[in-house]
């Protein structure tokens, strides 16, 4: 694990929750609807794999509401690992790994076999789509029989491209005001990580492996269902929805 001491992780977090509100003032909801959908399937108790974890803000939330749970942390960005990390250091529910879910190899690394739910938000649009099918066929393999995945992110139905553009003007107007009133961006949030002396070091590789930001797809949500069944899961479809993302559930 990575040394984390000397840093407010708590104020890392907060200040991470409220840079991703800026983007998503629904994050919450996608959150609570998540966790509703994992009790209703897997119980109160669940082995949960938080892939692509970022912050461990799945985790978070996951633990709070589920005390008997465990989870294992996933993910490549050597900075928000650092502050994941150091939020957890001393819960032994939870563990992560430094992996790049693009390699073939990755689930090796896991301390578990299998998971009762794997849940991932506002991460996987970083993959095109090629290798995020390929990554939906590794985590149908790591799901056990009646367990869930789901994945709350950016979802693009391109047969409504009026819709769409109404919706994100909607959306950009609000960020724009929000800004006004001195919310931090995405750049802005790294500009000051880049100045914290814990966490400078982690953000420069960081930038290293990612550059400023990925160019991934944005499918539809009939894609990602589509492409779950074919990879293993029986059921898949959106459980939550807000204009412009959707969390999709896939049960094995």
């Amino acid at each position: 694990m990575t040394t984390t001491t000397g840093a407010d992780w708590a104020a890392w977090q907060q200040s991470w929750d409220r840079q991703q509100e800026w983007y998503m003032p629904d994050r919450e909801e996608r959150f609570r609807i998540m966790l509703d959908m994992v009790e209703a399937l897997v119980g109160p108790a669940p082995r949960v794999l938080d892939l692509a974890c970022g912050t461990g803000s799945i985790t978070a939330r996951l633990l709070a509401r589920f005390p008997d749970a465990v989870s294992t942390g996933v993910d490549l960005d050597p900075a928000l690992l650092a502050i994941a990390e150091g939020t957890f250091a001393d819960d032994e529910r939870v563990s992560f790994v430094t992996a790049d879910l693009k390699t073939p190899d990755w689930p090796a690394q896991l301390p578990y076999d299998s998971y009762d739910a794997v849940l991932t938000a506002t991460a996987l649009h970083w993959l095109h789509s090629e290798p995020l099918a390929a990554l939906y066929g590794q985590v149908a393999g790591l799901v056990r029989d009646g367990g869930v995945f789901m994945n709350a992110d950016h979802m693009i139905d391109d047969s409504t491209p009026r819709i769409n553009a109404a919706e994100r003007a909607l959306r950009h107007a609000r960020m724009d005001q929000a800004k006004a009133r001195g919310v931090l961006d995405w750049a802005e949030w790294w500009q000051l990580a880049a100045k914290d002396p814990v966490l400078a070091g982690p953000t420069a590789r960081r930038f290293e492996i990612y550059g400023e930001h990925a160019d991934g797809d944005m499918p539809s949500a009939a894609w990602h269902a589509r492409v779950l069944r074919e990879k293993g899961f029986g059921e898949a479809r959106a459980v939550w929805c807000s204009p412009s993302d959707t969390l999709l559930l896939a049960l094995k």
